[in-house]
């Protein structure tokens, strides 16, 4: 038997063809005969099962400007009124009844005691300012008509003040548990005087590339490949909501693999180019070493059949990625973001339905993961889809998951390639 290398992943001779990576047996005339893995699972059910065996990391209290895309470990609660007094929600003049009213003085932003106005009096006011007891109305400065200290204009009582509690009142609830942290949650939690917020925090993850045909600087040569996975993973990982832990690059070395998920100290471990079943694939042979159970062991889905997710005695998750780029994303995107989005403490969304205009093969037992382009038809395929091939993904708008079927489907779902982009809306 004749161990090969082609594209990114391995392969050997078997029986007069190639048994390539996921256990593809390749005729000498082309034909390709499926052999699937004994136990792998069907496409949905393994990104269920890796969204299940995460578990979200224990809450914490962090300053707002380190919660930025964490999720919230508890409701968001207001402990204060917003606005805390009646506030002018336009520059203009504070009035006193239906005019016209007679000027008396003007209110800056700062000022802590705006006074009091009488019935036919008006004082200037600038947006945000404090509006004085008695004010029944702000006159947009656009609309005022002044003359000297006189000011006419239309006044409608209660018109453009905003009132104590208008937003929210002590007790409120604004927003629950498990809602991420963005840019506009930072700015509420600020709102209502928060200085700290109780968060989910985001889970750490390590990436462990391996090969000794791997290269890491200029292009690929005869017995040497350019790495195309570790350039992806940090970039995956962020985009995923989690924290970017070591990216180490090992020989095919089943001690030193051992050894490096052993030190290795992240939520969710990544193996690169070992999951498959060549000779100097180690990664289960190294997980049976270190007495972690296989949750995962291989998937029903082409490209990525050989990934395999399994958990050590400590807890730890480790996820097995093809060698192949094309199929190392599409792995990563089935049972990293699964697991990563239950460690975050968030739940694991449902995938929008999209039409398939000129339709797409389905493989008889696999589900396929298509790259496609959005259009205003529906999906298009954009080739270049094989297991090694990232010039499809890198022009894709989405993955199209294809169940599998006898010939041609008219309709998939959509799989963000980016796995912070929000879901579609179904």
């Amino acid at each position: 038997m004749t161990e090969v290398v082609s594209g990114a992943g391995r392969g050997r001779f078997d029986n007069g063809g190639m048994v390539g990576e996921g256990g593809c047996v390749e005729d000498r005339p082309g034909e390709i005969r499926a052999r699937r893995r004994r136990d792998a699972v069907e496409w949905d059910v393994a990104r269920q099962m890796a969204f299940a065996v995460a578990r979200p990391g224990r809450v914490v209290s962090r300053e707002l400007a380190d919660a930025d895309g964490c999720v919230l470990g508890t409701p968001l609660v207001a402990p204060v009124a917003v606005p805390a007094v009646d506030r002018s929600a336009m520059d203009g003049y504070a009035v006193n009844g239906d005019g016209p009213w007679r000027i008396v003085g003007h209110v800056e932003a700062g000022a802590a005691d705006p006074g009091v106005l009488e019935d036919g009096e008006a004082t200037g006011i600038v947006t945000g300012a404090t509006v004085p007891r008695g004010a029944t109305s702000v006159v947009r400065s656009e609309d005022a008509v002044v003359s000297g200290d006189h000011l006419d204009g239309p006044a409608k009582a209660g018109r453009h003040i905003r009132r104590t509690g208008e937003e929210c009142k002590p007790g409120d609830q604004l927003l629950p548990a498990g809602i991420l942290v963005d840019p506009a949650v930072l700015g509420l939690a600020a709102t209502v005087g928060l200085n700290r917020l109780t968060v989910v925090p985001k889970p750490t993850v390590a990436a462990l590339v391996t090969g000794d045909e791997l290269v890491h600087r200029g292009p690929s040569s005869p017995g040497r490949i350019r790495d195309a996975i570790g350039p992806m993973l940090p970039g995956l990982i962020t985009r995923a909501g989690a924290r970017n832990g070591p990216l180490a690059h090992l020989r095919d070395d089943r001690d030193a693999l051992v050894e490096a998920l052993r030190e290795t100290q992240a939520d969710l471990v990544l193996v690169s180019g070992s999951s498959a079943a060549g000779p100097a694939d180690h990664l289960r042979a190294v997980l049976s070493d270190l007495d972690a159970e296989l949750i995962v062991d291989g998937v029903a889905c082409r490209p990525g059949h050989p990934q395999a997710l399994a958990q050590l005695p400590d807890g730890r998750l480790v996820l097995g990625l093809p060698g192949n780029p094309h199929a190392a994303l599409v792995a990563f995107l089935t049972l990293g973001v699964a697991a990563i989005t239950r460690m975050r403490g968030l739940t694991l969304p449902a995938l929008a339905n999209i039409a398939v205009p000129g339709g797409v093969t389905c493989h008889p037992t696999n589900t396929r993961l298509v790259p496609i382009r959005l259009t205003p038809q529906g999906a298009v395929p954009v080739g270049h889809d094989g297991a090694a091939m990232l010039r499809g993904p890198a022009v894709a708008d989405a993955l199209a998951v294809v169940a599998p079927g006898p010939s041609e489907a008219i309709a998939a779902r959509l799989l963000p390639i980016d796995p912070g982009a929000r879901p579609w809306i179904l």
